[in-house]
């Protein structure tokens, strides 16, 4: 497993795919900066090694280009977690995204518009992930919240960069968790899986259940169990499609 403790990035401008859907009030204010934090030790390793990095996230579920899910929103809370001045773009391709990253010098970092005011993000789509990764010399997947699906800036990315690719601090860490965890725990062992969707869900459920002893399901996902097993859930949360 390729960390970023594995590259030296002087020179390099890494390009970070990170978890950045972070909740935001209704005055576009931070609410919880947990995710920016935990990306923190890989861009500090980045910045300090004399490289410079180029964020891209997701925020929310916009359908096209919505100004509530720009990311221009959060970047003073990226700057006060980082405790450094943060560039922006305000989008993730084309000319304003190839210019901001070509300015880009050592020890500055570039955050990215929202990838998902592209449709390809989500669709895996080649041709955008193939424009992602022109403007950067090493990928660094730091999402954990994310790694698990096929988009244009983790699965489909990476096949761009067959010898400059590794994880982030944040994503190997939780790797050597789980398989701590799964591969080399003391019995018993309890799951706990929480979230709102089951579909998300179902791959990493039949993955481990039978390696664990215990499983604990909570969340909204709750709800599609229950209603499955008869339960009477009133209005909440339910993926029928997926009883």
């Amino acid at each position: 497993m390729k960390t970023i403790f594995d590259i030296n990035f002087k020179n390099k401008k890494a390009l970070i795919r990170v978890d950045f859907n972070v909740p935001l009030d209704e005055n576009f204010n931070v609410s919880d900066a947990n995710r920016i934090e935990a990306a923190k030790p890989t861009i500090d390793k980045i910045l300090n090694d004399g490289g410079a990095v180029i964020l891209m996230s997701h925020l929310g579920r916009p359908k096209g280009k919505e100004d509530k899910y720009s990311l221009s929103h959060i970047v003073y809370k990226i700057e006060e977690v980082l405790g450094k001045k943060v560039k922006f773009a305000s989008d993730c391709r084309g000319e304003i995204a190839k210019e901001a990253a070509a300015n880009l010098q050592n020890g500055e970092i570039l955050v990215l518009e929202n990838l998902r005011f592209y449709a390809e993000e989500e669709a895996g789509d080649v041709g955008f992930s193939k424009e992602l990764a022109s403007l950067g010399d090493v990928y660094v997947n730091d999402a954990f919240g994310t790694a698990h699906r096929a988009h244009a800036s983790t699965t489909i990315i990476a096949n761009e960069f067959p010898n400059d690719k590794c994880f982030g601090a944040l994503l190997a860490k939780e790797i050597e968790s789980i398989n701590k965890v799964l591969k080399n725990s003391e019995k018993p062992v309890t799951a706990i899986l929480g979230g709102s969707k089951v579909s998300s869900k179902i791959t990493i459920i039949e993955n481990i259940l039978d390696k664990v002893d215990h499983m604990i399901i909570g969340g909204g996902m709750t709800f599609t169990f229950i209603k499955a097993m008869g339960g009477n859930i009133g209005d909440s949360i339910c993926e029928d499609d997926k009883m």
